[in-house]
């Protein structure tokens, strides 16, 4: 299959391999923000390949896995309203908010839809017009144009029981605050593939210059990842920090022009909370004023109020990759993706999630523990 066959082949994979394994000196932790590279990397093993040369950290990637409690409490409390539709994608429904899931919500009672696209939640108020329908909007620059242009259409059809409870966050903010934090051992990042098409890498130029700090774009098959690290392998060695698109077959500097110029007519940039890392300046967006008609949290007055993580989770640790998901006490024993403690260990792109499913070492976590 064109440009998926070919960057999955064994001889090209050894030979990105044995470059890296010559070209590191000493080792070198690398972060990826994307939870499609965290699956990536463990499928293939590239993880344990690079052990010892190239420690390879998982950091806040996964859109379901950063939406806060209080984001979750809110859609909690809106389906349970009489006259409210939730609406949202699968994976957000088994994400435990402070008191539960929007899926044990439903099964309490709460009026909950799986839809496959914002659009989806739009044509269901148009046929619905005595419900209201809310659509729980989560995820990276990757989802939100998408969503921007469901309030468009909403727009168009002079929809009045449409509306979107916000949750987007901002993936460049995130990395700012964890190159910036004291406790961070991360030396480079590779940034996410599916981001970059809609936003570019050009905003990149000045974290690089700020912190020092290597980011190359990559994508998701081995080669992707594997070229992706040999990069920034590179530049750590001759001491350089550089923005390099190694994922050209589907990014460019400036973005998708298109993508951005809907997003930035609907939207506007704003502190966000994160799951893991608290309220992050400018990490998130919310609708402008002139859009403030599709806003569920001023159309049914629920404010956002801060809570804080459950102590006993480490899913904090794991997605500002202070920790590996196998090095939690919980890990393939009290917490599975049957009976997850937190969102990582429930999304399909969950760094928790993706250990218990590829890693060797939850057998060896699940046996101590029996």
């Amino acid at each position: 299959m064109k440009y998926v066959d070919e960057y999955r082949r064994p001889e090209h994979c050894e030979r990105l391999l044995d470059e890296i394994r010559q070209t590191v000196t000493q080792p070198w932790t690398l972060m990826e923000v994307c939870g499609g590279q965290t699956h990536g990397l463990l499928r293939y093993g590239i993880d344990t390949a690079l052990e010892g040369q190239v420690r390879l950290i998982h950091g806040p990637g996964c859109p379901v896995c950063v939406t806060p409690l209080e984001a979750i409490d809110q859609a909690i409390d809106l389906c349970r309203r009489p006259n409210v539709t939730m609406t949202s994608f699968g994976d957000m429904l088994r994400v435990p908010g402070s008191r539960g899931s929007l899926l044990e919500a439903r099964a309490d009672g709460g009026n909950v839809q799986i839809v496959y696209s914002p659009l989806d939640a739009v044509r269901l108020a148009e046929r619905n017009p005595e419900r209201e329908i809310v659509f729980f909007a989560v995820g990276f620059e990757t989802t939100t144009p998408a969503t921007a242009l469901a309030v468009h259409q909403a727009a168009k059809l002079g929809l009045k029981n449409f509306s979107m409870l916000v949750s987007h966050v901002r993936v460049l903010p995130a990395m700012e605050m964890l190159a910036a934090s004291d406790d961070s051992s991360v030396e480079g990042f590779l940034a996410a593939g599916h981001v970059c098409t809609v936003a570019g890498f050009d905003c990149y130029r000045e974290f690089v210059e700020r912190f020092r700090m290597p980011v190359v774009v990559t994508g998701f098959e081995p080669v992707d990842l594997l070229g992706g690290i040999l990069e920034c392998v590179r530049q750590l060695e001759r001491g350089e920090a550089r923005v390099v698109n190694c994922y050209g077959r589907s990014v460019v500097a400036p973005g998708n022009r298109e993508a951005l110029a809907i997003i930035e007519d609907v939207y506007e940039i704003c502190d966000r909370p994160w799951r893991g890392l608290g309220v992050v300046p400018k990490g998130g967006v919310r609708l402008r004023d002139s859009f403030a008609q599709f806003d569920a949290e001023n159309r049914f007055g629920t404010p956002l109020t801060i809570i804080e993580e459950p102590c006993e989770c480490r899913s904090g640790d794991v997605l500002t990759g202070r920790i590996r998901p196998t090095e939690c006490e919980h890990f393939g024993t009290r917490c599975t993706p049957d009976a997850p403690m937190g969102a990582p260990m429930v999304s399909a792109e969950g760094a928790c999630a993706a250990y218990y499913r590829y890693s060797p070492r939850r057998t060896n976590a699940t046996s101590n523990a029996s």
